[in-house]
């Protein structure tokens, strides 16, 4: 009886190695299909693309020949001159980056707006229907999908040149990709809350409001902040179409060659942007309750 049994235990544990084995190779064969896939991918994308390690070599000394041009001279003797006729428009760039925040903050807050409103109905688990909730998730996949530029084009032709334009573009690209996160957040919630609260007689507006709401906040409102980290930087290159903001300045410069004034506008740019960051990053911890984060 005893040899019988380790035989059969043998038989078994012979089988569970084989099965093992018969995993580790299918294994391998999928790693080595999509380590095939991926090459191929890349090899394509950048033939077509016209990539290649020769022709960045080739630019590299044109880039640094560029900075070296917008770069002022700024001597020790002379540092505060030099820095006064660097930023010699400061007054004037800081109105213009001042509207480059408030189209940012505007734009996000009428994003953010459309994107809960949408966010909650394009939720699979919560919809009012399914119906509704296809239609929600097709238009936010649109206002998402389309480029802000693009939008902002059309709002330049339709509204004339300024910030109006820059505004519309940003709210709508910010309520596409800021209603999936919403909605993606609210599909991964515990329901039952809303449950009871639906046990207990409450519409589909009040289940929304004091059962789903609370649990997201936290979430919706560091997508929000985020949101506008990126905003700010998206503000800054609307005015290549027009669009008003420091960003209708800095193509003014590039384009009229100049290159001082370039890289003045990059710099506050660049400074607005970091501050921004850190201001959002200080917000969206102390909401959270992280304010000891380093």
């Amino acid at each position: 009886m005893s040899s019988h049994h380790d035989h059969a235990g043998s038989n078994a544990w012979q089988a569970f190695c084989a099965l093992q084995h018969q995993a580790q190779i299918e294994k391998y064969r999928a790693w080595i299909l999509g380590g095939v896939m991926f090459l191929a991918l890349f090899l394509t994308s950048a033939y077509l693309s016209q990539f290649s390690p020769g022709r960045i070599v080739e630019g590299m000394p044109k880039v640094h020949e560029y900075i070296a041009k917008i770069l002022p001279e700024l001597g020790v003797a002379t540092f505060r001159e030099d820095m006064a006729y660097w930023f010699y428009a400061f007054p004037d760039w800081m109105v213009l980056l001042g509207e480059t925040l408030l189209m940012a903050y505007v734009a996000t807050l009428l994003g953010t707006l459309g994107a809960i409103v949408l966010g909650f109905v394009a939720a699979r688990n919560v919809g009012p229907s399914r119906g509704l909730t296809i239609m929600a998730r097709r238009l936010l996949e649109v206002a998402r999908t389309v480029p802000d530029l693009v939008y902002a084009l059309i709002f330049v032709f339709a509204f004339g040149l300024g910030p109006l334009a820059g505004i519309l573009a940003i709210a709508i690209h910010s309520m596409g990709a800021s209603g999936k996160l919403f909605s993606e957040a609210i599909e991964n919630i515990d329901l039952k809350p809303l449950d009871g609260l639906n046990a207990a007689g409450a519409n589909w507006v009040q289940g929304m409001r004091f059962a789903v709401f609370p649990l997201v906040a936290a979430s919706l409102v560091s997508y929000s902040l985020w949101r506008f980290e990126i905003n700010v930087r998206t503000a800054t290159v609307m005015g290549i179409v027009g669009a008003g903001g420091i960003g209708q300045e800095l193509i003014t410069a590039i384009r009229m060659l100049y290159y001082e004034d370039v890289s003045a506008l990059i710099l506050l740019i660049v400074i607005t942007v970091s501050l921004t960051d850190m201001l959002c990053e200080r917000i969206r911890h102390g909401f959270i309750g992280k304010e000891n984060l380093s």
